[in-house]
């Protein structure tokens, strides 16, 4: 009896503050002993209130350059559906364990909220919420429409002040809905877990089906997983999915104990796992046909002021702003580099192919291409971040570019004057005469008179700016960039849009022409547009215009310089068309239309490469293997189910960046290179061929250079490509 006495007490104390609370609102007698409230009217204002309730988040769609759309973005995915268009077991189940009175009480479960107050003030803090589905409706939609933080927060907040205000919205809710109205809303605006907003999106996400359709064991599991949604995810692993099961249960029974199905049938249904799917969300990225591209987009977005000051407000104009984004992407551009690089590599090889192609002129990217699909699951051959695309973009650390970056060096000596038959002797081996022999940006010496920079089975000998560079002879372009300077050569490089695909500066070391920073397909594409376009860089677009929710259409113009004189970009793209007939290119061929371009195979066959380009479109592929190029060399290995005992420039990007071109421009009326200015790139000026003797080495005509690439001697310093260890390769290139 001592031990009753204290809980009627106990009991008392929690009705008195209720009396406060529930003012205003006539109270039954409730209470197992016998207890009796009336509440005290007119203490606290508690008349209903008229609940604002805003449209959810509008879905972003994204589009291809014809209108197609190719991808969604949204904060909440969730698909409303009508009260008939959900299981009557799950409104079954949801009540059971959410509020098992709620047909029967008003806008607030007295005797819940009894129950909770009693808790609260024992516990001295809320611990117990004894909110009725029509609160816990009203408190969805406050927390849907918050747009900061500190509103956010006030949605949250464990005070009565907070719950006074929920009492007051619920109360107007009840007015001007019917009970099976309420549960509609609250059906459709809950969250699930795994992403899922609303039971629909939760019934395809979570068992692929539709809410229609739920069976018992599915409708309780999702009823147990609005309690905590996060801490029973069942995406999240093992244990969130054994929680998730528990609570399942936990429905199940309480169903049974409110007579709502027989025992044997919450028995036999508690018997079943737990079935989860893990459907895929529509509408984002890993779910497009272009994932790649629809990442880049997202960054773009994400990363850039023009959308929003914060990062917070870009999220929130990215995923809730109802926006169509219109994009540069050619879908029958895509589908030739798709193809492309199927027919050359295959998902399950170790290395991983991709290919940028960027529209000289305008920076607008056509198409963004892997030999991976993208996705976190190994298992599925799927790789989790833009190979395409540089770090701020959702990439990588990207790929040494090899000897691609020898056509700066090129471009600085054309820029200084040199004529397109001035030459120089290429030795068999080059090394740095001293220390001050090269200096960077910075103005410091970092010459290195230790190290030699080969051919292996190259040919040295009298090179011209053709010659060595349809040869593409590293000893030839060290000592080009020894007589142009390091620094003019990466300034060259900068003005055409380069930059590491990991976002850090430029490594200046001598080696730079023969490419041994990081790159991505991307960049490199669009520095070669440049060169097509007569020296006109446009920085990457990928969109080209956004309409908001109100219809107000916003146009994106491309961001365009010229970055080189007109005639110097001719004269680079002549020397480059020869690479597809004299040089490292001619065992593969042309395109059927004039092109120009360069390979890049990286030290030891770490990556290959080939940029190349077209007045009308531009492209550069990159092969590499994403575990670490400089451990997992391209050496004695099998792709797209051929054996190579060595891949080089020449050897796969080629092929495939032929192979696209040709699906890509297919209809497209073939256009021509500007000739070159004779007068002032013609002949030789001060680097004339020296006069001919018998004993002279091989002649300058250009011939494939079969040459393997640089292997540097040991102790070369620098960073590699990220792989612990690795040391600053010399490129080289085939």
């Amino acid at each position: 009896m001592a031990r009753r006495g204290t809980n009627v007490v106990r009991l008392a104390a929690a009705g008195a503050a209720a009396g406060v609370l529930l003012a205003g609102i006539a109270v039954p007698a409730v209470g197992g002993a016998g207890f009796g409230l009336v509440s005290a009217a007119g203490a606290v204002d508690l008349r209903p209130a008229d609940l604002v309730e805003p449209p959810p988040a509008e879905v972003t769609i994204v589009q291809d350059a014809r209108g197609k759309e190719i991808a969604r973005f949204y904060e909440e995915y969730r698909e409303v559906v009508g009260f008939d268009e959900i299981a009557e077991i799950m409104k079954t189940a949801i009540v059971a364990i959410e509020d098992f009175r709620f047909y029967e009480h008003g806008a607030i479960d007295i005797e819940g909220t009894l129950r909770a107050l009693a808790t609260n003030l024992q516990a001295g803090k809320v611990s117990q919420g004894g909110s009725s589905i029509t609160q816990q409706y009203v408190k969805q939609v406050l927390l849907n429409s918050a747009d900061t933080e500190k509103e956010r927060n006030a949605a949250l907040e464990a005070s009565y002040a907070r719950k006074l205000n929920e009492l007051r919205y619920a109360m107007g809710v009840e007015k001007k809905y019917t009970k099976d109205q309420i549960l509609e809303k609250y059906l459709n605006i809950a969250y699930f877990g795994a992403g899922a907003y609303g039971v629909e999106a939760a019934a395809k996400r979570f068992f692929g089906v539709r809410a229609a359709d739920l069976t018992l064991p599915q409708a309780a599991t999702l009823a147990g997983a609005v309690q905590d949604p996060n801490a029973t995810d069942p995406n999240l692993g093992r244990k969130h999915r054994e929680r998730l099961l528990n609570r399942r249960n936990v429905v199940l029974n309480r169903m049974a104990e409110l007579g709502k199905i027989p025992p044997a049938e919450a028995a036999e249904a508690k018997a079943a796992k737990l079935g989860y799917k893990g459907t895929k969300l529509p509408g984002g990225c890993e779910s497009s046909k272009y994932p790649y591209f629809c990442l880049y987009v997202r960054h773009e977005i994400l990363s850039n002021p023009d959308f929003g000051k914060t990062a917070e407000a870009r999220l929130a104009t990215l995923n809730r702003g109802g926006l169509t984004i219109r994009t540069t992407l050619d879908a029958a551009m895509q589908a030739a580099a798709d193809r492309a690089i199927r027919k050359h590599v295959h998902a399950s090889d170790a290395p991983v192919a991709a290919q940028a192609l960027v529209q000289p002129g305008t920076g607008a990217i056509k198409a963004m291409a892997a030999s991976k699909p993208y996705g976190p699951r190994k298992s599925r051959n799927e790789i989790s971040y833009n190979v395409v695309a540089d770090a701020a973009h959702g990439g990588g650390i990207g790929f040494q570019a090899g000897s691609t970056f020898k056509t700066f060096t090129l471009i600085t000596a054309l820029k200084q004057g040199m004529k397109l038959d001035d030459g120089l002797t290429a030795g068999a081996g080059y090394r740095a005469p001293g220390y001050a022999t090269f200096k960077n940006c910075e103005g410091g010496s970092i010459g290195d008179p230790s190290h030699t920079v080969t051919n292996d089975e190259g040919s040295p000998g009298w090179k011209t700016l053709r010659t060595g560079t349809w040869d593409s002879v590293n000893t030839f372009f060290m000592e080009l960039e020894q007589r142009v300077g390091l620094c003019e050569t990466v300034e060259t490089a900068k003005s055409l849009g380069i930059r590491r695909a990991d976002g850090r500066k430029l490594q200046e070391y001598e080696t730079f022409t023969l490419g041994i920073n990081e790159m991505d397909p991307v960049t490199v594409a669009a520095a070669y547009a440049a060169i097509g376009a007569r020296g006109r860089h446009c920085a990457p677009m990928a969109i080209a215009r956004i309409t908001d929710r109100d219809g107000k259409t916003t146009s994106y113009r491309p961001k365009c310089r010229q970055a080189l004189d007109p005639a110097i970009a001719d004269a680079t793209a002549d020397v480059l068309s020869g690479v597809f007939t004299e040089g490292t290119m001619s065992a593969v061929g042309g395109i059927g239309r004039p092109a120009a371009g360069k390979t890049g195979t990286t030290d030891q066959y770490a990556a290959a490469w080939f940029a190349g380009f077209t007045p009308d479109l531009a492209g550069a592929v990159s092969i590499g293997d994403p575990r670490g190029s400089q451990r997992h060399k391209l050496a004695g290995v099998t792709i797209g189910g051929r054996y190579y005992g060595t891949v080089a420039g020449a050897t796969l990007p080629g092929p495939i960046w032929k192979d696209t071109m040709v699906g890509a421009l297919k209809g497209v009326e073939p256009s021509s290179f500007t000739p070159v200015d004779t007068a002032r790139f013609g002949g030789c000026g001060e680097s004339c061929r020296p006069e001919r003797r018998d004993t002279d080495a091989e002649p300058e005509s250009g011939s494939p250079d079969t040459a393997e690439p640089d292997t540097p001697e040991p102790g070369y310093g620098g960073p590699g490509d990220g792989d612990p260890g690795a040391s600053e390769p010399d490129g080289g290139d085939q």
